[in-house]
């Protein structure tokens, strides 16, 4: 299975292209421009196979860094520093890599796409007794 069996061709096209220069790469964005938010748990499960290039079942940070090439093979490494942010969004557990089955969950929890890489955890009001 492939990308684009997945995700418009188009869509993956132009969210590639939005984030070409060094840098430039925000997680939040780029799921969304690729039509990520719209795919129901099962086909997030499938694109997390895919980026999963050693299939331990985790994205460890050396795969991290070559995720936009999962999407388009001629697409750009991130740099160290995104690379670095995505592994801090992503990784909530703090293990170093991001799992599916807490990807999967998030999604049916949630109800869009990879809430740990799309969605930045904010404390809620502090309460005071």
């Amino acid at each position: 299975m492939s990308m684009t069996d997945l995700l418009n061709a188009e869509d993956i096209k132009k969210a590639v292209g939005a984030f070409s220069a060094a840098d430039s790469f925000d997680h939040k964005k780029f799921f969304q421009m690729v039509g990520l938010k719209k795919k129901s748990a099962d086909d997030v499960k499938k694109v997390f196979h895919i980026l999963d290039k050693d299939k331990s079942g985790f994205i460890e940070e050396d795969e991290l860094g070559f995720i936009l090439k999962g999407f388009s093979p001629d697409a750009r490494d991130l740099s160290a520093k995104e690379t670095k942010t995505l592994m801090a969004a992503g990784d909530k557990d703090g293990d170093g890599k991001i799992g599916v089955d807490g990807v999967a969950a998030g999604v049916r929890m949630q109800g869009h796409l990879m809430p740990t890489l799309e969605e930045e955890t904010y404390p809620g009001p502090s309460h005071t007794c």
